[in-house]
């Protein structure tokens, strides 16, 4: 697909959705609208020949696509979506080649279907080829009247058809390919004579009909693909669409999802073969899951790193940080801010990690804060332990060493290191460092009272 240019109309704010934020960074399928269409377009043409047109919130859309190299035309009014693609013109005419025009809020499209509709019109005579569809309820939408020969004869939108045209169901999705040449050269023929007051890209055609030229319509049997996004109910069809595209993708590549209709599954996740998806699990981000995981019911994972072999218990939390090969976490377990559990390591209930190494083999089993430290391989942190790494001002570190034993309900005042072999005592709130092979008591002798129980009842009874 060479010699190509690409517009991506992305600058309305979508009046629609209730919102104060622009239509194409709402986000479907665990991306915003905008990456999807620039994603598709990048199949077809390289990104320096790639124009997206901005104006509501433009400096957001271009953070989001800024790693992308494509390129940015600002519409500072928006006056309809000729006026929108004229806004590129300086950026992509000089460049020449077909122009294909796709819609920032309209995700679905796939790569095949784009690259169909530069085929079909470089295959072809005409001036353009539009995306056409058929639908039940063609309301809303402008129609394609067809002439003689069942070429485009025009565009009619919707608010100034004729009852006659209202009732055609082939309607436009406003995508198109064009000899770019003609499409540079008539554009500015295209008026503001409609109810809107707008310059229409769907003036084209009569525009180029009249010069001599043809258009050419590209019927598409599946509607799904051209859906387009207005209102918040739109959003989640079309977020439930490429959420059963992706768990049927990993489930052909031989991933176990069971109860698929529960889960949630980014577009950008990926999942090695022979690992368990269980009931109402979110899998988000960049994450990448190993072969031969599980990963429990109700569980979310964000941008993190799963090694093969690893098991995650039901209700289980982890964004950003990694799990190292055979490795168990949960349930109710949280990691987060680069936690980075090693092989076989054991993270149990209702522990927290936080900016953390557990090393191979380790294990903190149940109720444990561990926040900015390194523990060695094979270390065993009990229930209750708490690393106190915060002062009120400034975050310190703990370090404990390989093989050491931490008791129940220790507590580790940082900054401070904990050697390797030692034990601390439960119940031992510890300030100092502890040498290696070491033992450890942070706490008050025990004192036992005789008959204290016994006389306080007797008094309180009087």
């Amino acid at each position: 697909m060479d010699n190509i240019t690409a517009v991506i109309l992305a600058a309305g704010l979508g009046t629609r959705m209730k919102s104060k934020k622009a239509k194409v960074l709402h986000q479907a399928g665990g991306m915003t609208l905008i990456e999807h269409v620039a994603a598709t377009a990048a199949s077809i043409a390289p990104p320096e020949r790639i124009a997206v047109v901005v104006g509501h919130q433009g400096e957001l859309v271009e953070a989001v696509l800024g790693s992308r190299g494509v390129r940015f035309a600002l519409q500072r009014e928006q006056l309809g979506t000729g006026h929108a693609v004229a806004a590129c013109r300086d950026l992509l005419a000089p460049l020449g080649g077909d122009v294909v025009v796709l819609l920032g809020d309209c995700p679905l499209l796939s790569p095949a279907t784009v690259e169909r509709l530069v085929s079909v019109q470089r295959g072809s005579q005409a001036a353009a080829t539009v995306i056409t569809t058929v639908l039940e309820d063609p309301s809303g939408y402008g129609r394609i009247v067809r002439a003689a020969d069942a070429s485009v004869a025009a565009i009619v939108e919707h608010k100034a058809a004729t009852a006659a045209e209202r009732a055609i169901r082939e309607i436009n999705s406003g995508i198109y390919c064009f000899r770019g040449e003609l499409l540079w050269k008539y554009l500015d023929e295209i008026g503001t004579d409609n109810p809107a007051g707008e310059y229409y890209l769907t003036d084209i055609v009569a525009i180029l009909r009249r010069r001599g030229y043809s258009v050419a319509p590209l019927l598409i049997e599946d509607p799904a693909e051209l859906l387009g996004i207005n209102t918040r109910a739109e959003l989640a069809q079309v977020d439930a669409v490429f959420r059963a595209r992706k768990v049927l993708q990993l489930m052909l590549d031989g991933v176990t999802i069971e109860k698929p209709e529960t889960v949630t599954i980014d577009a950008a996740v990926a999942i090695g073969p022979d690992t368990v998806i269980e009931p109402f699990a979110r899998l988000l981000g960049r994450t990448t899951v190993g072969e031969d995981c599980r990963i429990g019911a109700c569980s979310i994972v964000r941008d993190s790193e799963l090694a093969d072999g690893v098991e995650i218990l039901p209700f289980t939390s982890i964004e950003s940080s990694s799990v190292g090969p055979g490795a168990h976490i949960g349930p109710y377990a949280r990691l987060r801010m680069n936690a980075r559990v090693k092989d076989g390591a054991r993270v149990g209930n209702f522990v927290e990690m936080k900016n953390s190494e557990l090393g191979v083999g380790a294990k903190s089993q149940h109720l444990a804060y561990l926040g900015d430290a390194t523990i060695g391989d094979g270390a065993n942190i009990g229930a209750g332990t708490i690393t106190c790494n915060y002062d009120g001002a400034r975050k310190h570190p703990t370090a404990i060493g390989a093989g050491a034993f931490i008791g129940s309900n220790s507590t580790l005042v940082a900054p401070i290191e904990i050697g390797a072999g030692s034990y601390v005592a439960a119940g031992s709130v510890v300030t100092d460092p502890v040498p290696a092979d070491a033992l450890a008591l942070g706490r008050a002798r025990q004192v036992v009272k005789e008959g204290w129980a016994r006389k306080r009842r007797e008094t309180r009874a009087k």
